[in-house]
């Protein structure tokens, strides 16, 4: 049966726009069918699922799955509360689920640390690339662009749900993990050549802001300075590497040495 949202309901969900209504009612918004079934599929406690009937027609979620308010609508109210130009047939509002750090785990793995990412795109792309490349754990500045930001959220493409994001003092974190036997790297033009250089399979990987890079009290704190070449050398090039896709290259270059 088709439900017609109240106000208050529309106010809700379209308050979550801004950081802090997420922040205050620890609610944040997924749009499209793959995003919310990966959500649903990583058990994110649902309180809102609003679809329309062709939607529910031919996907099935299981009555056991804790759905708080299940609504069936038309076009027309999803897209008083969407964020997209095309507005998909089913909106969900998930509770924001609290993080546990394993020590353990991060001493052991490749992490990356985010050093004022602002672009939610990048954000996004960045959490993509490290389910690609199974790095779980990303830990950001606390000025680095909203996690639960519409735009990080769809762009992610559901990759949300297999990676660890957090916020945290990066100084902080860093001095607690840094030895010997915990390399921090970071991406400079004095660096040496990524290519040239034994990586390891653990330590920080640090990615700095669009426009600055690394901030000057992270840069004191890296141990391995690694460099992206660009070819030929000497050619006559773009400024510099999109901070997405310089995660990218990276990663691929820590995971093609385990082969």
């Amino acid at each position: 049966m088709k439900t017609v949202l109240s106000k208050n309901q529309i106010k809700l969900i379209t308050s979550l726009q801004q950081k802090k209504y997420r922040d205050q009612h620890q609610l944040f918004v997924a749009e499209g069918n793959k995003l919310v079934s990966d959500l649903i599929e990583a058990n994110v406690e649902v309180e809102f699922l609003i679809y329309t009937k062709e939607w529910k027609a031919s996907n099935s979620i299981s009555r056991k799955t804790k759905i708080n308010n299940r609504i069936e609508t038309d076009a027309l109210q999803i897209k008083k509360i969407s964020t997209l130009k095309t507005p998909s047939s089913v909106i969900a509002v998930f509770k924001i689920p609290s993080r546990i750090i394993d020590k353990a785990d991060i001493q052991n793995s490749l992490s990356l640390v985010l050093d004022d990412v602002q672009d939610p795109g990048n954000l996004g792309t960045i959490i993509r690339v490290a389910d690609w490349f199974g790095i779980k754990h990303i830990f950001c500045s606390p000025n680095t662009v909203d996690l639960y930001n519409p735009k990080v959220i769809q762009a992610t493409m559901g990759a949300i749900s297999s990676v660890s994001v957090i916020y945290t003092k990066l100084e902080e974190l860093i001095l607690q993990y840094k030895n010997p036997s915990f390399p921090i790297y970071g991406t400079f033009l004095e660096g040496e050549i990524i290519y040239n250089c034994k990586l390891q399979k653990k330590g920080f990987i640090i990615m700095g802001n669009e426009g600055k890079g690394v901030s000057e009290k992270i840069q004191n704190l890296v141990t391995n300075k690694l460099y992206i070449p660009d070819f030929p050398n000497g050619k006559a090039v773009s400024e510099s590497l999109n901070v997405s896709v310089a995660t990218s290259i990276i990663c691929s270059e820590f995971r093609r040495q385990e082969f």
